[in-house]
C-alpha cells in the first residue's frame, strides 16, 4: 500500500445478476468504488459475476472474484484487514450480511447493521412509524395457513401476501379470497420458510418512491417518482415519471415524512422509501437502506450525483457541505419517464402478467419537454408499437384490432379505455362480460368466445388470425399455467402481439396514440447538457 493511502475500504457488490437484482447495483458499486478512490483510499471489490463492470480488471485495486457469502467475504476481509465494509450498494445480496459482519466485529460504513435491521424487522419498523406518526397499511405475521386465513379476514380482502426479506417482489402475491391464501401457503409451505409470511391490506392507490441520501443530520431528495401503474405491481415493472405531479400538500407530507424517516433510522448514505395516496392521504409501503434500482436513472436526470454524495456522507461529511442543498431538490423544467423491457419471448412458460413479483429484465429512459412526450418515447424505446389506425396508409388491407378480457374488477373502467382506442379507429373485440359492457356505452365491439365456451372460433383463434395488434389482458389471479388468460397472453407473445396487462399502462399507451408525437416529430434531448436548474441551497424547512 502506498504511504499516501488513506487505507483500504472492501465494497459488496450484488453477485450474480438475475431478475429483480439487477446491473443498477453494478452501478452503484462501481461509482462508489470511482469515488473512494477520489478521495484517496485503496478499494477492494468482493463481486463474482464476470459481467459486470465491477470484476473489470482496472475497476477497484484489487478484486476478489467470491460468491458473497459469510465465510468467503470474511476470508477476504481477514487477508485486507480494512478500515471499513461498504454493503449499501450491493442490492438485497450485499445487504444481507450486514447483520453477521457486524457480529464478527467488522466496521459497516454508512448506515449500520442495526439500523438496516431496523428497516427489516417488522414489529420494530412499524414501532418506529407510530412513533414518527406515519401511516402504514394494516399488516400481521403469519407461519400456518390457518393464521393466513384468520389474518386475511381480520385485515379484510384484497391482500398482499410476501414473505419476510424477498428480492424482487420473489412469491409476492395479491390474494382476493380464501381460496387464493390456501394456494398461496401451501407453494410457500412447501419450500419450508423459515421467516414469517406476511399479509398487508392491499391498498389500490397512486404509488411513488423517494431517493434520499442522509448524513444522520440533514437530508437531500434528488427527486420524487410517480408510477403510472396503481399499487400492486412491482415498483421495478411500473412507468416511473419524474418529477411526479403531486398537490402542495401530499408534496409536502412526502418530504417531511421522509427526512423525519431517513434521520429516525440513522441513515448514512442512500435509503429508499416508497409510498402510496389512497384517498388523498399517504401510507408508506417500505424504507430499504440502501441504493436503489432508480438510483441510476434518477442521478442522470436529476443531475445529482448521488453515489458520490451518499459515499462522501458515509465518510463522515455533511451534506449540506455538498453543494446541492437539503430538502427536495429543484424540480427541473423537462420530464424523464422510466420505462420497463420484458424478456417475455426468451421466458418460456412465464406468465406476462404483471403483479406484485417483478419480472422486467431492463429499463429504458424517455426524457422532453412534456410529460406526454416523455411517456411516448419511454414507451416506444421499450418496444411497444406505436400503431394508430387512422394514420395507417393501408388501414383497411391491415386490420387493427385490440382485444378485451379484463377481470370484473376493472369493468367500471373498461368504457373510458375502450372508447379511448375506438376514437383512435380500431376495431374491439371483447370476451362476453367485456363486450357487454362496451356495448353499453355505445361502442361496436365484435363478441369473442372463450376456449371453453367455443372451441373452433375463440380468443385463440383471434390472435392466430392476424386481426389483432393490441391485447389488454388482466387476471384476477396469474399463478396457474394452465388457465386460460395465461395461455391467451402466451400466445400473444409467440405472435409478436403487444400485450398489455394493466389498465393503466392501456391508459397510457391510448394516451401516447392519441397525440400528436410521433417518432418522426419527437424531439431529440443530449442527455449531457440537459438544464439542470442551479444548484442552490432548497432548504426543507
Amino acid at each position: 500500500m502506498s504511504d499516501n493511502s488513506k487505507g483500504t475500504i472492501v465494497v459488496l457488490g450484488s453477485g450474480p445478476i438475475r431478475i429483480g437484482q439487477g446491473i443498477e447495483f453494478d452501478y452503484a458499486s462501481v461509482q462508489c468504488v470511482q469515488a473512494l478512490k477520489k478521495f484517496g483510499y485503496k478499494v477492494a471489490i468482493i463481486n463474482n459475476n464476470p459481467e459486470t463492470v465491477s470484476t473489470d480488471f482496472d475497476t477497484a485495486d484489487r478484486l476478489y472474484f467470491e460468491p458473497l457469502t459469510p465465510p468467503d467475504v470474511m476470508n477476504v476481509l481477514k487477508v485486507e484487514k480494512p478500515l471499513g465494509v461498504v454493503v449499501a450498494f450491493g442490492g438485497g445480496t450485499a445487504i444481507k450480511l450486514a447483520k453477521y459482519l457486524d457480529s464478527q466485529g467488522i466496521k459497516i460504513l454508512g448506515t449500520s447493521a442495526d439500523a438496516i435491521d431496523l428497516a427489516e424487522d417488522r414489529e420494530r419498523f412499524e414501532e418506529l412509524c407510530d412513533r414518527l406518526n406515519i401511516k402504514r397499511p394494516k399488516g400481521l405475521t403469519v407461519f400456518t395457513e390457518a393464521e393466513a386465513l384468520e389474518a386475511a379476514a381480520r385485515i379484510t380482502y384484497p391482500v398482499l401476501m410476501r414473505p419476510s426479506y424477498v428480492l424482487g417482489g420473489q412469491n409476492m402475491i395479491i390474494a382476493r379470497n380464501n381460496a387464493d391464501v390456501k394456494e398461496y401457503m401451501k407453494i410457500i409451505l412447501r419450500g419450508g420458510i423459515e421467516n414469517p409470511v406476511l399479509i398487508d391490506k392491499y391498498m389500490e392507490g397512486k404509488e411513488l418512491e423517494v431517493d434520499c441520501i442522509c448524513d444522520g443530520e440533514d437530508v437531500l431528495i434528488p427527486g420524487i417518482m410517480e408510477h403510472i401503474e396503481r399499487t400492486g405491481i412491482h415498483s421495478g415493472d411500473s412507468i416511473a415519471v419524474y418529477p411526479g405531479t403531486f398537490s402542495d400538500d401530499i408534496e409536502q407530507k412526502i418530504i417531511r415524512q421522509s427526512c423525519d424517516l431517513a434521520l429516525a433510522l440513522g441513515t448514512k448514505g442512500l435509503v429508499n422509501i416508497q409510498y402510496l395516496i389512497y384517498e388523498n392521504d399517504l401510507y408508506i409501503i417500505e424504507a430499504n437502506p440502501r441504493s436503489s434500482r432508480t438510483v441510476p436513472y434518477l442521478s442522470k436526470v436529476s443531475g445529482v450525483p448521488m453515489i458520490e454524495l451518499a459515499t462522501r456522507a458515509m465518510l463522515g461529511e455533511k451534506v449540506r457541505d455538498l453543494g446541492y442543498g437539503t430538502g427536495l431538490y429543484r424540480k427541473p423544467d423537462y420530464f424523464a419517464v422510466k420505462v420497463p423491457v420484458f424478456s417475455f419471448e426468451k421466458l418460456m412458460d412465464v406468465d406476462t402478467h404483471l403483479g406484485p413479483e417483478m419480472k422486467s429484465t431492463g429499463e429504458v429512459l424517455g426524457i422532453a419537454p412534456t410529460r406526454e412526450e416523455a411517456i411516448f418515447k419511454g414507451m416506444a424505446a421499450a418496444g411497444w408499437k406505436m400503431i394508430r389506425p387512422k394514420s395507417a396508409p393501408s388501414a383497411n388491407d391491415s386490420p387493427c384490432g385490440i382485444l378485451f378480457s379484463v377481470r370484473e374488477s376493472d369493468l367500471p373502467e373498461l368504457p373510458e379505455l375502450a372508447r379511448k382506442f375506438y376514437n383512435l379507429g380500431f376495431e374491439l373485440y371483447a370476451t362476453t362480460g367485456n363486450a357487454a359492457t362496451i356495448e353499453r356505452s355505445g361502442m361496436q365491439v365484435t363478441h369473442v368466445a372463450k376456449v371453453h365456451e367455443n372451441y373452433n372460433d375463440n380468443v385463440m383463434t383471434l390472435l392466430e388470425s392476424g386481426k389483432i395488434v393490441y391485447v389488454i389482458s388482466t387476471s384476477a389471479k396469474g399463478r396457474d399455467p394452465v388457465a386460460e388468460s395465461v395461455k391467451l397472453r402466451r400466445l400473444a407473445v409467440e405472435r409478436d402481439i403487444d400485450c398489455l396487462t394493466s389498465i393503466d399502462t392501456a391508459n397510457a399507451l391510448a394516451d401516447c396514440l392519441a397525440s400528436e408525437y410521433s417518432l418522426e416529430n419527437s424531439s431529440l434531448i443530449d442527455i449531457n447538457h440537459l438544464h439542470f436548474n442551479s444548484q442552490g441551497n432548497n432548504d426543507h424547512e
